[in-house]
């Protein structure tokens, strides 16, 4: 997916005007600890951007600027993702216009990272001026709201003979987490590690997330926070010898909880019936009246 800009460039030298320069013509940039090579004219190619503020050859600012240890330009950002979307960055003030994958799922953050580096037409760029939906895309998305998700882990205890050894336990080593992307993303947030299946639909199913902590309380709260409840669970148990000169074994396990959310638009539509019914009871509304009243507001239609 392509969007492009407006390619009118900026020159830092105009005719016949010699302006001194402090930085090199290539500059080595250290943006929260991604390395990136690019030609100086490239950061000055968009007037009071933050980037051409900062490297303008009209003011000797080289001394001022942050560096690292290697004498790079630092630019505090994230490393993780911020960092990473850097190269978006370079690529509009490169050819005034990005190139995203498909379903890419940081446009939030690119779009955050335009607004900091102060350039307005990618914004722009990022930001559709309408935003159209429709009727069967809003039902379709109404619905996604329901679904599972499922948690698990793997844990592990080495035991000698009974009532010679005690249990050494392992701790647990990661939380996995399987199900929709879009429920995950929702209940998990920053937490969720998307490392080993990145840039993914959010529509699109995985088993390959896990999270960041290692507490399945936590996790529990955070699911019953956004409406899951637990339907099942299941734990699976084996023992292997550890060699053959021990009677020492190692028992592996591997639990998994499934939660579920219902619909929200059949939650929302049965509190509705449960208030009708309410009122019924309160004012004793009987069935014949009902249904007369029901015929006359359909007939009013």
């Amino acid at each position: 997916m392509a969007l492009s800009g407006n390619c009118s460039r900026y020159y830092a030298r105009e005719q016949g005007a010699a302006v001194p320069n402090s930085f090199p013509e290539v500059v080595e940039l250290n943006v929260g600890g991604q390395v990136y090579f690019t030609r100086h004219s490239t950061l000055i190619s968009i007037p009071h951007s933050l980037l051409w503020k900062m490297f303008s050859p009209k003011r000797d600012t080289a001394n001022d600027l942050a560096k690292d240890s290697k004498g790079r330009f630092f630019i505090d950002r994230d490393g993780f993702l911020d960092g990473f979307l850097f190269r978006y960055i370079l690529d509009y003030l490169r050819d005034r216009q990005v190139v995203l994958p498909d379903h890419f799922p940081e446009r939030g953050r690119l779009k955050r990272e335009a607004e900091y580096f102060q350039l307005p037409d990618l914004v722009k760029l990022l930001t559709p001026d309408e935003i159209k939906q429709s009727p069967d895309e809003f039902c379709h998305s109404d619905f996604e709201d329901w679904g599972f998700i499922t948690v698990g882990y793997r844990g592990s205890c080495t035991m000698g003979r009974e009532g010679q050894a005690d249990a050494k336990f392992r701790r647990v080593p990661r939380i996995l987490v399987c199900g929709r992307i879009s429920l995950a993303k929702e209940v998990f947030g920053e937490t969720l590690n998307e490392s080993r299946d990145p840039d993914r639909a959010p529509e699109r199913y995985t088993s390959r997330f896990y999270l960041k902590f290692r507490h399945l309380e936590r996790a529990f709260d955070m699911l019953s926070e956004c409406g899951f409840h637990m339907v099942a669970c299941n734990s699976s148990v084996t023992a292997s010898f550890v060699n053959q000169y021990t009677d020492d074994k190692i028992w592996s396990s591997y639990t998994e909880y499934v939660f579920y959310r219902k619909y929200r638009v059949f939650l929302l539509f049965f509190m509705c019936m449960d208030l009708f019914n309410r009122y019924i009871c309160i004012y004793g509304l009987k069935p014949e009246e009902k249904k007369i009243k029901e015929t006359i507001a359909l007939k009013s239609l």
